[in-house]
Protein backbone atom coordinates (compact mmCIF):
# COMPACT_ATOMS: atom_id res chain seq x y z
CA UNK A 1 0.00 0.00 0.00
CA UNK A 2 1.40 3.50 -1.36
CA UNK A 3 2.20 6.14 1.83
CA UNK A 4 -0.10 8.22 0.26
CA UNK A 5 -3.08 5.97 0.03
CA UNK A 6 -6.19 6.48 2.68
CA UNK A 7 -8.36 3.83 4.92
CA UNK A 8 -11.59 4.04 5.28
CA UNK A 9 -12.35 3.80 9.27
CA UNK A 10 -16.28 4.37 10.68
CA UNK A 11 -15.07 6.54 13.48
CA UNK A 12 -17.10 7.56 16.55
CA UNK A 13 -17.78 11.14 16.89
CA UNK A 14 -19.71 11.51 19.95
CA UNK A 15 -22.07 9.92 21.78
CA UNK A 16 -24.14 7.35 19.58
CA UNK A 17 -22.93 8.66 15.89
CA UNK A 18 -20.36 7.42 13.64
CA UNK A 19 -18.97 8.99 10.75
CA UNK A 20 -17.41 7.37 7.79
CA UNK A 21 -13.93 9.14 7.24
CA UNK A 22 -10.81 8.65 5.09
CA UNK A 23 -7.15 8.42 7.12
CA UNK A 24 -3.48 8.63 5.92
CA UNK A 25 -2.18 5.41 5.83
CA UNK A 26 0.47 5.97 8.32
CA UNK A 27 4.35 5.08 7.93
CA UNK A 28 5.74 1.57 9.48
CA UNK A 29 8.55 1.84 11.64
CA UNK A 30 11.11 -1.44 11.61
CA UNK A 31 9.24 -2.23 15.05
CA UNK A 32 5.74 -1.87 14.27
CA UNK A 33 3.13 -3.08 11.23
CA UNK A 34 -0.17 -2.59 10.03
CA UNK A 35 -3.08 -4.96 10.24
CA UNK A 36 -5.93 -5.61 7.34
CA UNK A 37 -8.95 -5.92 9.33
CA UNK A 38 -10.81 -9.20 8.33
CA UNK A 39 -13.62 -9.32 11.36
CA UNK A 40 -14.80 -7.48 14.12
CA UNK A 41 -16.78 -8.60 16.97
CA UNK A 42 -18.51 -6.40 18.90
CA UNK A 43 -18.41 -6.03 22.42
CA UNK A 44 -20.50 -4.72 25.28
CA UNK A 45 -17.64 -2.68 26.34
CA UNK A 46 -17.82 -1.01 22.72
CA UNK A 47 -21.65 -1.08 23.36
CA UNK A 48 -20.92 1.10 26.43
CA UNK A 49 -18.14 3.27 25.26
CA UNK A 50 -20.42 4.00 22.22
CA UNK A 51 -22.85 6.21 24.64
CA UNK A 52 -20.27 8.04 26.14
CA UNK A 53 -17.79 9.26 23.22
CA UNK A 54 -16.45 12.73 24.67
CA UNK A 55 -13.56 12.89 21.84
CA UNK A 56 -13.74 11.14 18.42
CA UNK A 57 -11.67 7.17 18.32
CA UNK A 58 -12.32 4.37 16.01
CA UNK A 59 -14.27 1.35 18.70
CA UNK A 60 -13.58 -2.05 17.79
CA UNK A 61 -11.38 -4.42 19.83
CA UNK A 62 -12.27 -7.92 18.88
CA UNK A 63 -10.20 -7.96 16.17
CA UNK A 64 -8.77 -10.86 13.17
CA UNK A 65 -7.16 -9.95 10.56
CA UNK A 66 -4.11 -9.84 8.28
CA UNK A 67 -0.75 -8.76 8.50
CA UNK A 68 -0.41 -5.90 5.94
CA UNK A 69 2.56 -4.44 6.31
CA UNK A 70 5.76 -5.45 9.16
CA UNK A 71 9.02 -4.14 10.25
CA UNK A 72 12.05 -6.11 10.02
CA UNK A 73 12.20 -5.57 14.07
CA UNK A 74 8.98 -5.98 14.61
CA UNK A 75 8.26 -9.65 12.02
CA UNK A 76 11.41 -10.98 13.71
CA UNK A 77 10.12 -10.16 17.50
CA UNK A 78 6.82 -11.65 16.72
CA UNK A 79 7.43 -14.61 14.74
CA UNK A 80 5.26 -13.35 11.55
CA UNK A 81 5.31 -12.41 7.99
CA UNK A 82 2.98 -10.27 6.04
CA UNK A 83 -0.24 -12.35 4.96
CA UNK A 84 0.14 -14.02 8.17
CA UNK A 85 -3.44 -14.31 9.78
CA UNK A 86 -3.63 -13.01 13.44
CA UNK A 87 -6.13 -12.58 16.82
CA UNK A 88 -5.49 -9.35 18.53
CA UNK A 89 -5.96 -8.38 22.04
CA UNK A 90 -7.35 -5.07 23.03
CA UNK A 91 -3.97 -4.24 26.01
CA UNK A 92 -1.32 -2.41 24.41
CA UNK A 93 1.03 -3.07 27.73
CA UNK A 94 4.58 -1.64 28.56
CA UNK A 95 5.83 -5.40 28.64
CA UNK A 96 8.13 -4.58 31.77
CA UNK A 97 5.99 -4.28 34.96
CA UNK A 98 5.38 -7.15 36.74
CA UNK A 99 1.65 -8.06 35.78
CA UNK A 100 3.21 -7.83 32.04
CA UNK A 101 5.65 -10.31 33.14
CA UNK A 102 3.12 -12.80 34.19
CA UNK A 103 1.21 -12.07 30.85
CA UNK A 104 -1.61 -10.12 33.09
CA UNK A 105 -1.70 -7.14 30.41
CA UNK A 106 -5.05 -6.06 31.63
CA UNK A 107 -3.46 -4.97 34.44
CA UNK A 108 -0.72 -2.90 33.32
CA UNK A 109 -1.58 0.54 34.28
CA UNK A 110 0.05 1.53 30.84
CA UNK A 111 -2.80 0.18 28.88
CA UNK A 112 -5.45 1.23 31.08
CA UNK A 113 -7.38 4.48 28.94
CA UNK A 114 -9.01 5.65 32.50
CA UNK A 115 -5.24 6.46 33.03
CA UNK A 116 -4.36 8.12 29.58
CA UNK A 117 -3.15 4.65 28.29
CA UNK A 118 -2.95 3.07 24.58
CA UNK A 119 -5.64 0.43 24.39
CA UNK A 120 -7.02 -0.66 21.12
CA UNK A 121 -10.58 0.56 20.66
CA UNK A 122 -10.76 3.10 23.30
CA UNK A 123 -7.49 5.48 21.82
CA UNK A 124 -8.56 9.04 21.06
CA UNK A 125 -8.18 9.56 16.91
CA UNK A 126 -5.80 12.58 17.89
CA UNK A 127 -3.02 10.29 19.29
CA UNK A 128 -1.14 9.65 16.46
CA UNK A 129 -1.40 7.49 14.09
CA UNK A 130 -5.46 7.57 14.72
CA UNK A 131 -6.18 4.06 13.22
CA UNK A 132 -6.16 2.28 16.93
CA UNK A 133 -9.53 0.71 16.75
CA UNK A 134 -11.28 -2.53 14.26
CA UNK A 135 -14.11 -0.35 13.02
CA UNK A 136 -11.38 0.19 9.87
CA UNK A 137 -10.08 -1.70 7.12
CA UNK A 138 -6.89 -1.13 8.79
CA UNK A 139 -5.10 -1.36 11.76
CA UNK A 140 -2.08 0.03 13.33
CA UNK A 141 0.29 -2.66 15.12
CA UNK A 142 2.10 -0.75 18.40
CA UNK A 143 5.62 -2.28 18.99
CA UNK A 144 4.22 -3.12 22.11
CA UNK A 145 0.58 -5.01 20.52
CA UNK A 146 0.02 -8.53 21.69
CA UNK A 147 -1.22 -10.91 18.70
CA UNK A 148 -1.32 -14.57 18.27
CA UNK A 149 -1.57 -16.68 14.96
CA UNK A 150 -5.12 -17.25 14.40
CA UNK A 151 -5.02 -20.61 11.08
CA UNK A 152 -6.85 -19.82 8.19
CA UNK A 153 -9.20 -23.00 8.58
CA UNK A 154 -10.97 -21.32 10.86
CA UNK A 155 -14.70 -19.14 10.35
CA UNK A 156 -14.52 -15.41 10.61
CA UNK A 157 -17.37 -15.84 12.94
CA UNK A 158 -15.44 -18.20 15.01
CA UNK A 159 -12.00 -16.32 14.72
CA UNK A 160 -14.18 -13.47 16.25
CA UNK A 161 -15.45 -15.25 19.34
CA UNK A 162 -11.47 -15.52 20.77
CA UNK A 163 -11.43 -12.94 23.19
CA UNK A 164 -14.74 -13.33 24.80
CA UNK A 165 -13.69 -17.26 24.68
CA UNK A 166 -10.46 -16.40 26.20
CA UNK A 167 -12.25 -14.35 29.47
CA UNK A 168 -14.03 -17.86 29.44
CA UNK A 169 -10.57 -19.76 30.09
CA UNK A 170 -9.05 -17.17 32.56
CA UNK A 171 -11.89 -17.48 34.37
CA UNK A 172 -13.29 -21.08 34.44
CA UNK A 173 -9.95 -22.67 34.05
CA UNK A 174 -7.15 -20.09 35.86
CA UNK A 175 -8.89 -18.18 38.01
CA UNK A 176 -11.50 -20.56 39.23
CA UNK A 177 -9.30 -23.87 38.46
CA UNK A 178 -12.06 -25.99 36.76
CA UNK A 179 -11.57 -29.24 36.23
CA UNK A 180 -13.21 -32.61 35.18
CA UNK A 181 -16.22 -33.90 36.81
CA UNK A 182 -17.03 -30.39 38.79
CA UNK A 183 -20.20 -28.81 38.23
CA UNK A 184 -20.30 -25.19 37.45
CA UNK A 185 -23.15 -22.88 37.35
CA UNK A 186 -23.34 -19.95 34.51
CA UNK A 187 -26.38 -16.64 35.27
CA UNK A 188 -26.55 -15.51 32.21
CA UNK A 189 -26.30 -16.59 28.83
CA UNK A 190 -25.11 -13.55 27.18
CA UNK A 191 -22.13 -13.62 25.13
CA UNK A 192 -19.27 -13.91 27.81
CA UNK A 193 -21.70 -16.32 29.74
CA UNK A 194 -21.74 -18.65 26.83
CA UNK A 195 -18.07 -18.32 26.81
CA UNK A 196 -17.71 -19.84 29.96
CA UNK A 197 -20.16 -22.53 28.84
CA UNK A 198 -17.77 -23.37 26.18
CA UNK A 199 -14.61 -23.03 28.40
CA UNK A 200 -16.55 -25.46 31.01
CA UNK A 201 -16.99 -27.53 29.29
CA UNK A 202 -13.80 -28.26 27.35
CA UNK A 203 -12.58 -28.97 30.86
CA UNK A 204 -14.36 -31.63 31.42
CA UNK A 205 -17.75 -29.57 33.48
CA UNK A 206 -20.86 -30.56 33.85
CA UNK A 207 -22.64 -27.07 33.05
CA UNK A 208 -25.70 -25.41 34.65
CA UNK A 209 -26.99 -22.10 32.61
CA UNK A 210 -29.54 -19.88 34.32
CA UNK A 211 -31.12 -17.10 32.54
CA UNK A 212 -34.90 -15.62 32.43
CA UNK A 213 -37.75 -16.12 29.94
CA UNK A 214 -36.61 -12.54 28.17
CA UNK A 215 -33.13 -14.67 26.93
CA UNK A 216 -34.94 -17.99 26.47
CA UNK A 217 -33.42 -18.05 22.64
CA UNK A 218 -29.93 -18.05 24.54
CA UNK A 219 -30.68 -20.59 26.84
CA UNK A 220 -31.40 -22.90 23.81
CA UNK A 221 -27.95 -21.76 22.32
CA UNK A 222 -26.55 -23.07 25.79
CA UNK A 223 -27.91 -26.75 24.90
CA UNK A 224 -26.70 -26.28 21.65
CA UNK A 225 -23.27 -25.58 22.21
CA UNK A 226 -23.02 -28.35 25.05
CA UNK A 227 -24.83 -26.95 28.54
CA UNK A 228 -25.63 -30.04 30.22
CA UNK A 229 -28.98 -28.55 31.87
CA UNK A 230 -30.67 -25.32 31.39
CA UNK A 231 -32.74 -23.21 33.97
CA UNK A 232 -35.07 -20.47 33.21
CA UNK A 233 -35.17 -18.44 36.59
CA UNK A 234 -38.85 -16.80 35.47
CA UNK A 235 -40.36 -20.33 35.86
CA UNK A 236 -38.01 -22.01 38.23
CA UNK A 237 -36.51 -21.29 41.74
CA UNK A 238 -32.93 -21.87 40.46
CA UNK A 239 -31.48 -22.88 43.65
CA UNK A 240 -34.23 -25.44 44.59
CA UNK A 241 -33.34 -26.49 40.70
CA UNK A 242 -29.40 -27.05 41.26
CA UNK A 243 -29.95 -28.84 44.17
CA UNK A 244 -32.16 -31.39 42.66
CA UNK A 245 -29.69 -31.72 40.03
CA UNK A 246 -26.75 -32.08 41.71
CA UNK A 247 -28.75 -34.63 44.54
CA UNK A 248 -28.36 -31.72 46.91
CA UNK A 249 -24.42 -31.18 46.33
CA UNK A 250 -24.74 -28.04 44.44
CA UNK A 251 -21.98 -26.43 42.77
CA UNK A 252 -18.52 -26.28 43.07
CA UNK A 253 -18.46 -23.04 40.74
CA UNK A 254 -21.15 -20.21 40.10
CA UNK A 255 -20.01 -17.42 37.83
CA UNK A 256 -22.60 -14.32 37.60
CA UNK A 257 -22.26 -12.59 34.38
CA UNK A 258 -25.69 -10.88 34.32
CA UNK A 259 -26.07 -7.29 34.69
CA UNK A 260 -30.07 -7.81 36.71
CA UNK A 261 -28.57 -6.60 40.08
CA UNK A 262 -28.24 -7.87 43.02
CA UNK A 263 -30.67 -10.86 42.93
CA UNK A 264 -28.12 -13.39 40.89
CA UNK A 265 -25.23 -12.21 43.54
CA UNK A 266 -27.25 -13.54 46.36
CA UNK A 267 -28.09 -17.10 43.91
CA UNK A 268 -24.82 -17.71 43.45
CA UNK A 269 -23.92 -17.69 47.29
CA UNK A 270 -26.65 -19.94 47.93
CA UNK A 271 -26.09 -22.46 44.65
CA UNK A 272 -22.78 -22.94 45.55
CA UNK A 273 -21.43 -25.89 47.99
CA UNK A 274 -19.22 -25.28 51.11
CA UNK A 275 -15.91 -24.48 50.21
CA UNK A 276 -17.10 -23.50 46.47
CA UNK A 277 -16.15 -20.27 44.70
CA UNK A 278 -18.64 -17.62 43.70
CA UNK A 279 -17.16 -15.98 40.75
CA UNK A 280 -18.44 -11.93 39.48
CA UNK A 281 -17.54 -10.80 36.10
CA UNK A 282 -20.22 -8.28 35.50
CA UNK A 283 -20.21 -4.86 37.09
CA UNK A 284 -24.02 -4.58 38.56
CA UNK A 285 -23.16 -0.05 39.15
CA UNK A 286 -25.21 -0.73 42.50
CA UNK A 287 -24.71 -1.84 45.99
CA UNK A 288 -26.25 -4.27 47.55
CA UNK A 289 -28.43 -3.70 50.30
CA UNK A 290 -28.49 -5.78 53.89
CA UNK A 291 -25.90 -8.29 52.59
CA UNK A 292 -25.36 -10.78 54.99
CA UNK A 293 -21.52 -11.13 54.52
CA UNK A 294 -21.74 -14.28 57.08
CA UNK A 295 -22.52 -16.81 54.98
CA UNK A 296 -19.46 -16.14 53.34
CA UNK A 297 -18.32 -17.25 56.17
CA UNK A 298 -20.46 -19.76 57.26
CA UNK A 299 -20.14 -21.69 53.78
CA UNK A 300 -16.61 -21.15 53.97
CA UNK A 301 -16.36 -19.45 49.88
CA UNK A 302 -14.03 -17.80 47.50
CA UNK A 303 -15.50 -15.14 46.04
CA UNK A 304 -13.60 -13.70 42.96
CA UNK A 305 -14.08 -10.28 40.99
CA UNK A 306 -13.08 -11.32 37.43
CA UNK A 307 -12.55 -9.63 34.22
CA UNK A 308 -10.71 -9.71 30.98
CA UNK A 309 -7.98 -12.12 29.48
CA UNK A 310 -4.06 -13.10 29.92
CA UNK A 311 -1.95 -14.37 27.06
CA UNK A 312 -2.18 -18.04 28.25
CA UNK A 313 -6.12 -17.82 28.22
CA UNK A 314 -6.21 -16.38 24.57
CA UNK A 315 -3.77 -19.22 23.36
CA UNK A 316 -6.44 -21.70 25.14
CA UNK A 317 -9.29 -19.70 23.16
CA UNK A 318 -7.36 -19.70 19.41
CA UNK A 319 -6.45 -24.17 20.31
CA UNK A 320 -10.61 -24.71 21.39
CA UNK A 321 -11.50 -22.69 18.72
CA UNK A 322 -9.32 -24.23 16.23
CA UNK A 323 -10.30 -27.98 17.65
CA UNK A 324 -13.72 -27.57 15.69
CA UNK A 325 -15.11 -29.53 18.52
CA UNK A 326 -17.58 -26.94 19.46
CA UNK A 327 -20.55 -25.43 17.10
CA UNK A 328 -19.21 -21.97 17.46
CA UNK A 329 -20.77 -20.34 14.12
CA UNK A 330 -24.47 -20.88 15.89
CA UNK A 331 -23.15 -17.88 17.74
CA UNK A 332 -23.06 -15.54 15.28
CA UNK A 333 -26.25 -13.27 14.97
CA UNK A 334 -25.27 -10.56 12.79
CA UNK A 335 -23.19 -9.28 10.35
CA UNK A 336 -22.41 -6.26 8.97
CA UNK A 337 -20.54 -3.88 6.84
CA UNK A 338 -18.27 -1.44 7.52
CA UNK A 339 -20.73 1.20 6.95
CA UNK A 340 -23.23 -0.04 9.02
CA UNK A 341 -21.06 0.16 12.14
CA UNK A 342 -23.53 2.08 13.57
CA UNK A 343 -25.95 -0.38 12.89
CA UNK A 344 -23.87 -3.09 14.68
CA UNK A 345 -22.74 -1.27 17.77
CA UNK A 346 -26.81 -0.41 17.97
CA UNK A 347 -28.08 -4.00 17.47
CA UNK A 348 -25.47 -5.26 20.18
CA UNK A 349 -26.74 -2.85 22.62
CA UNK A 350 -30.80 -4.20 22.12
CA UNK A 351 -31.37 -1.57 20.31
CA UNK A 352 -31.69 -2.72 16.73
CA UNK A 353 -32.33 -5.79 15.08
CA UNK A 354 -33.63 -8.34 17.68
CA UNK A 355 -32.03 -11.31 19.23
CA UNK A 356 -28.59 -10.31 18.96
CA UNK A 357 -25.43 -12.02 20.81
CA UNK A 358 -22.26 -12.36 18.31
CA UNK A 359 -22.32 -9.06 15.82
CA UNK A 360 -19.76 -8.51 13.42
CA UNK A 361 -18.56 -5.87 11.09
CA UNK A 362 -16.37 -7.01 8.28
CA UNK A 363 -14.86 -4.14 6.82
CA UNK A 364 -13.99 -5.78 3.27
CA UNK A 365 -17.18 -6.91 2.62
CA UNK A 366 -16.94 -9.72 -0.37
CA UNK A 367 -13.79 -11.32 2.04
CA UNK A 368 -15.25 -14.59 3.84
CA UNK A 369 -18.61 -12.94 3.59
CA UNK A 370 -22.07 -14.92 4.46
CA UNK A 371 -22.02 -16.62 1.57
CA UNK A 372 -19.11 -18.30 2.93
CA UNK A 373 -20.23 -18.69 5.82
CA UNK A 374 -23.46 -20.55 4.78
CA UNK A 375 -21.20 -23.19 2.86
CA UNK A 376 -20.64 -24.67 6.38
CA UNK A 377 -22.52 -27.54 7.80
CA UNK A 378 -24.54 -26.45 9.94
CA UNK A 379 -25.37 -28.50 13.26
CA UNK A 380 -27.29 -28.12 16.60
CA UNK A 381 -25.06 -30.76 18.31
CA UNK A 382 -22.15 -30.19 20.25
CA UNK A 383 -19.54 -32.58 18.98
CA UNK A 384 -17.86 -35.00 22.54
CA UNK A 385 -15.23 -36.53 20.11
Amino acid sequence: MALSETVLAAVAVSSKKTELRELQVPEIPADAGLLQVEVVGVCGTDVANYAHIQEPRILGHHVIGFVDKIGREAARRWGVKEGDRVAMEEYIPCGQCGECRRGRYRACRFTDSHLGGLRYGNTPLHVPPALWGGFAQYMYLHPNAVLHSMPLHVLPVEAALTLPLANGFEWMAIECGVSFGQTVVVQGPGQQGLACVLAAKALGARVIVAGRETSRRRLELAKAIGADEVVNVSRENLIERVSQLTSGRLADVVIDVTSSGAGPVLQSIEAVKRGGVVALAAYKHQTIADFDIDRIVAKSLSVRGLRGHSHRSVEMAVNCIASGVFPMHVLNSHNYSLHQTDAALRTAGGEGESNPLLVAVSPFENRNGPSEFAKRESTNVYRKE
